[in-house]
């Protein structure tokens, strides 16, 4: 059978260099203009050149971003910038406007066009539509139940269809959202979304203008628009068996700690599954990865029915962070046991740590040799980037990851 993509997000270099080191099959980021993760690092047209070559050096796809709904003044800039581009290898292009993708094919007529979610394609004939306009590959919304996508499956057999299986979930139709442009000017189908389905609101009586009444669900809160966080790492053969060929994670603004550890706990999951379909038995410590990141509370948003008030949190919209990335390993010298490692967050003689890396299970240590770049041993590592030498009980190599649970 064909293999299910883990798909992983790439909000700048060092963070796909991550994705494609702990398991990727394939990547996907935005170049400097035109995706709509503005506040993401996202690369330079140099950048993409590395990326390209550094990803497809280890059998690892690229698309790239384009998935804003370009205005009249976007046009002209857009056509300049698919001429630059047009060198690299590029694997696919996501978009979501008709425009956008004539471009594309003026410019590369070869081009492989995936449909952003941003399109909402949520059943089989306008799936034929696209597939009519050389779609290779639809991103389906994310109100599409299991039932939805079989039946969309069995009527385009030949469409390769993408979904998203772990991260953010937007209030509005497939991130199809106003708020934010309404509210302080910050387009999100131009990439500047504010997030405003995170903040808090009160009711104001139109005759009682400067009295504010909490939004309430009895003793729940006010958070009416802030949805849990979407994850389906315990359902890889439902995912399967529906048909989907990319499970994709969301997640360009996230950190390279999250896309290390999510991409490797998913990378487990779906591994095991081939190995033995029959089989197959999910492991709980696969979750247990997953939240030690920072995240909201889980849910399998419209696979299997219609969101409920169980899939809300009313309560706050902050996320749960249990642990901290306090570092990454640069080197590693197997004959002393000793890492170069890059400080993210402060780290202190006595702590237990746990090291993880990619396709590995973690350890834990306690934090026993603690030396500066020079040599000299320290009792805490405060400064941020501080280049630091760590005695490893088990050999570890560069990229490793460093955390600690927050007391």
């Amino acid at each position: 059978m064909d293999k299910l993509e883990l798909l992983a997000p790439a909000g700048d270099l060092e963070k796909l260099k991550t994705a494609v080191d702990y398991g990727a099959d394939a990547v996907y980021f935005g170049g400097e203009l035109f995706s709509l993760r503005a506040g993401a690092g996202n690369l330079s047209i140099e950048q993409m050149k590395e990326a390209v070559q550094y990803a497809h050096a280890h059998h690892v796809k690229c698309y790239l971003a384009l998935n804003i709904f370009a205005h009249n003044e976007d046009v002209l800039p857009l056509e300049d910038y698919l001429l630059k581009i047009k060198a690299l290898e590029i694997d696919a292009f996501i978009v979501s406007d008709p425009g956008i993708m004539l471009m594309i094919r003026a410019v590369m007529p070869d081009a492989e066009i995936h449909l952003s979610t941003q399109a909402n394609m949520t059943n089989y004939k306008t799936a034929q539509f696209w597939k009519n306009q050389g779609v290779k590959r639809i991103v389906l919304a994310r109100e599409l139940t299991f039932d939805e996508i079989r039946h969309l499956r069995a009527q385009q057999p030949d469409l390769e269809l993408e979904a998203f299986v772990q991260g953010a979930m937007c209030i509005s139709y497939s991130g199809r959202c106003l708020l934010s442009n309404f509210m302080i000017e910050r387009d999100a189908n131009r990439g500047q979304c504010a997030h405003p389905c995170r903040w808090k609101y009160a009711l104001v009586e139109e005759q009682r203008p400067g009295e504010y009444y909490p939004i309430e669900e009895d003793e729940r809160g006010t958070y009416i628009l802030n949805s849990r966080d979407l994850c389906m790492i315990d359902h890889i053969p439902d995912l399967v068996e529906a048909g989907i060929a990319s499970a994709k994670i969301e997640g360009r603004m996230k950190s390279s700690f999250y896309v290390a550890t999510v991409v490797g706990a998913y990378r487990k999951a779906i591994d095991a599954y081939y190995q033995d379909p029959a089989g197959y038995e999910f492991r709980k410590e696969w979750m247990d990865e997953l939240k030690k990141v920072s995240h909201r509370e889980f849910t399998t948003g419209f696979y299997y029915n219609q969101p409920t008030n169980q899939d809300q949190n009313y309560q706050t919209s902050a996320y749960t962070r249990n642990y901290s990335f306090i570092g990454v390993v640069k080197d590693y010298d197997p004959q002393t046991g000793m890492a170069i490692v890059e400080q993210r967050n402060k780290m202190t003689v006595g702590e237990e740590i746990e090291v993880f890396g990619p396709h590995t299970d973690f350890f834990k240590q306690t934090l026993e040799v603690l030396l500066d770049e020079e040599g000299n041993a320290i009792e805490s590592a405060p400064h941020p980037q501080q280049i630091l030498q760590i005695k490893m009980e088990h050999p570890v190599s560069a990229n490793f990851m460093l955390r600690k649970r927050k007391e």
